[in-house]
């Protein structure tokens, strides 16, 4: 059912509470690395201010377990977005508590202030009432546009919904658009990609997408539990599930029964240790023991984009190899340019796949990447995402 947005309600001169997804990588000055999510709110914050609204911001950042610490603050982040807003933002000293109450209330139409880090409290992912009830009575109307939060159930993503009227902002609404339409209605041939660590962490996608899909291409060290469920030539000393040979090789009966075509590594970048500088090389089909597959080979390359070349829409969720090391990079870079060049719809899940794409330069070229790795995975599951459901219907 489709969710009311921040444009279906009248915001004018009210107080918007906002969740959005500030969870961006700092490095050790605390220096942004990538502003994907601060950019990708820019639409619904730039329309609320727009309405003459008083915007309230509320993020977390990182995992600091209850705590505060100074590392995960959201003061750098302030500071970035005031840059790209051309305008102040007022960074509050916390979350709830009298001095927010009293610097909120001494807002004027069109500014913006930018809570504290919401995991300072542990009662934020406990989806605390108290702490959900103390959120909401700084706003009149709560606004979200956090997708990669909207698979939990915490007090800024749902508990706030008890007290406040909730809709969804662009970016939401965006992430749903395209989901849905992988979901109910892709364009034929639909090719699915995944990559990644472990086969236990698609299972689920697989599962639900089947009916819909032409082609999955499976690259990635999960590519080596389905090799050996399929006791093909030696994985070496290639990471495999052990526990979950016997699912991969149900996922191929599945696959032929819905007359879906899997397309597993033919040749691998192998090494014997995981290091930049560490000697590589290509092995075809057979990898010997006290080797480890890395990234996808020549071959597969070729083979995955003769795949490719005719489809009409495209999910990809895990890269193809080890990409955090340059060595191992090379199969997802050119499976990414490849499909920036087809005419197809591209739906980048978000997490590693985002961030190697977004790497690359090529985030610009692809049509939709999510800004959630776990909600778009439990999106593509075919699960009502907590976040979403919260929401007020059209």
């Amino acid at each position: 059912m489709a969710k009311k947005t921040v444009a279906d309600i009248d915001i004018r001169n009210k107080k918007v509470l906002m969740r959005v997804d500030f969870n961006v990588p700092l490095d050790d000055k605390q220096a942004i690395t990538d502003d994907t999510r601060i950019r990708e709110a820019l639409p619904t914050i730039k329309y609320v201010l727009d309405q003459n609204a008083r915007l309230i911001l509320m993020s977390h950042l990182g995992r600091p377990q209850g705590k505060v610490a100074k590392e995960f603050s959201l003061q750098p982040i302030a500071l970035d977005l005031a840059k790209k807003l051309g305008k102040k933002v007022t960074m509050a000293d916390d979350c709830i508590g009298d001095s927010v109450k009293k610097l909120v209330d001494s807002m004027q139409p069109g500014e913006v202030v930018l809570l504290e880090n919401l995991r300072f409290h542990k009662e934020e992912e406990k989806n605390d009432p108290a702490f959900a009830k103390a959120l909401a009575s700084l706003g009149e109307v709560y606004v979200s546009d956090a997708f990669g939060t909207c698979h939990r159930a915490h007090a800024s993503t749902v508990g706030v919904t008890g007290f406040l009227p909730g809709v969804a902002g662009f970016l939401v609404e965006k992430e749903i658009r395209y989901f849905d339409k992988l979901l109910k209605a892709p364009e034929k041939p639909f090719t699915l990609i995944l990559g990644g660590a472990k086969v236990s962490d698609k299972i689920n996608v697989i599962e639900n997408l089947l009916p819909k899909l032409d082609f999955i291409l499976i690259g990635g060290a999960m590519a080596y539990t389905f090799l050996k469920s399929r006791l093909l030539k030696g994985i070496g000393n290639s990471k495999i599930e052990l526990d979950k040979l016997e699912l991969a090789a149900k996922i191929f009966e599945d696959a032929r029964d819905h007359n879906v075509g899997i397309f597993l590594p033919e040749d691998h970048i192998i090494a014997q240790t995981i290091s930049d500088k560490t000697r590589v090389r290509v092995s075809v089909e057979h990898i010997p023991d006290g080797w480890i597959g890395l990234d996808i080979g020549p071959r597969t390359i070729r083979k995955f984009q003769s795949v490719l070349k005719d489809s009409k829409t495209i999910c990809w969720n895990g890269p193809l190899g080890y990409c955090e090391l340059k060595p191992f990079r090379k199969g997802t870079a050119e499976i990414a340019k490849y499909i920036t060049r087809l005419k197809a719809t591209t739906v980048i899940g978000g997490g590693d796949t985002a961030a190697a794409v977004n790497a690359l330069g090529l985030g610009s070229k692809m049509t939709h990447i999510s800004t959630g790795g776990g909600a778009s995975l439990e999106y593509l599951e075919g699960k009502e995402l907590p976040g979403i459901a919260a929401l007020q219907d059209k």
